[in-house]
C-alpha cells in the first residue's frame, strides 16, 4: 500500500454485471462472487428472490451490501417500499441508477433534477440511508462550461445527495474521471470501476483515478461493473478482481 493510500477501500461487484446468472439463481451467483474474493455487492434487483431472501443469501455468502440501485420513478412514487428493502438488506446507500438523457438538456435542467434528487435524499435520511446518483455519459456533457453532473450535484445539499461516479462513462464523455473526483472531493461516495471490457484492457486511466480517490478520502467502495465481455460474465468479473489485486487494490 502506498503512503498516499492511507486506508484500504473495499471492493464490491455491481450484480448487474452478472444479471443473467442472478436471474437464474441469486444464491448460487453471490456464492460464486464471494468465492472469487469480492467483499460486497451492489444490488440491481434480487433475481429470483425478494429482499428478505436476498439478504439471507448474501449473509450466507459472507458478502456486505455496498448499496442498491433504484430508478427514480420507484423511489419517488413509493419511497416506503425502497426504504423497507434497504433496511432489510442493510444497504446504507441507495442510488438512482439512471435519468432519461432527453431531459439533460441544460444547466438549469440539471439543477432541477438535482433538486428533485435532493428531496428524495432528505426523505431517506431519517432512516439512516444515503441517497446517491450514478452517471452515464450524458451527465458528463458540458453546459455553460461545467459538466451536467456538477450542476446536478450543486443543486442538492451534500448531506442529501452523493455522487457515484462511473469512471468509464466520464471517460467516454471526454472528462477525466480523476479530475472530477478531485473537483467534487467529499461528494464522491462510491466509484464504479469500468473499462471498455475487463479492467485494464481499455483506455481508462485507473492510476489517476486511484490517486484521486486516495487524495479525497471519501470513497467508501470500489464497485466493479462490466457491460462488455470477452468471456462469460462470471469469468470476466473474476479477471477484473485479479487485475485489481495486481494493482494492489484488492
Amino acid at each position: 500500500m502506498s503512503k498516499a493510500q492511507s486506508r484500504r477501500i473495499p471492493v464490491g461487484l455491481q450484480l448487474w454485471s452478472v444479471k443473467d446468472d442472478v436471474a437464474r439463481d441469486f444464491s448460487a451467483t453471490v456464492a460464486a462472487v464471494a468465492a472469487m474474493g469480492y467483499e460486497g455487492v451492489e444490488l440491481a434487483g434480487y433475481g429470483n428472490l425478494d429482499a428478505k431472501g436476498a439478504k439471507a443469501a448474501l449473509d450466507g455468502a459472507g458478502l456486505k451490501v455496498a448499496g442498491m440501485h433504484v430508478n427514480y420513478a420507484s423511489v419517488a412514487s413509493d419511497p416506503t417500499a425502497v426504504i423497507s428493502d434497504a433496511l432489510t438488506l442493510g444497504a446504507k446507500n441507495v442510488v438512482c441508477s439512471w435519468w432519461p438523457p432527453a431531459q439533460l438538456v441544460s444547466a438549469a435542467a440539471c439543477e432541477r433534477i438535482g433538486e428533485q434528487l435532493g428531496r428524495i435524499g432528505d426523505a431517506l435520511k431519517p432512516f439512516g440511508l444515503r441517497f446517491g446518483f450514478h452517471n452515464h455519459a450524458t451527465e458528463m456533457g458540458s453546459f455553460d462550461g461545467r459538466p451536467g453532473f456538477e450542476w446536478l450535484l450543486g443543486a442538492a445539499a451534500p448531506r442529501s445527495l452523493f455522487a457515484e461516479l462511473d469512471v468509464y462513462w466520464a471517460h467516454v464523455a471526454g472528462y477525466a474521471p480523476g479530475r472530477f473526483i478531485r473537483e467534487q472531493g467529499a461528494r464522491i461516495g462510491i466509484l464504479h470501476l469500468k473499462d471498455e471490457t475487463e479492467l485494464g484492457r481499455g483506455p481508462v486511466d485507473f492510476a489517476d483515478i486511484f490517486a484521486a480517490a486516495d487524495s479525497v478520502g471519501s470513497v467508501e467502495w470500489l464497485i466493479v461493473e462490466q457491460e462488455k465481455f470477452n468471456h462469460a460474465p462470471l469469468e470476466s468479473v473474476r479477471i477484473c478482481l485479479e487485475q485489481l489485486r495486481s494493482w494492489g487494490r484488492a
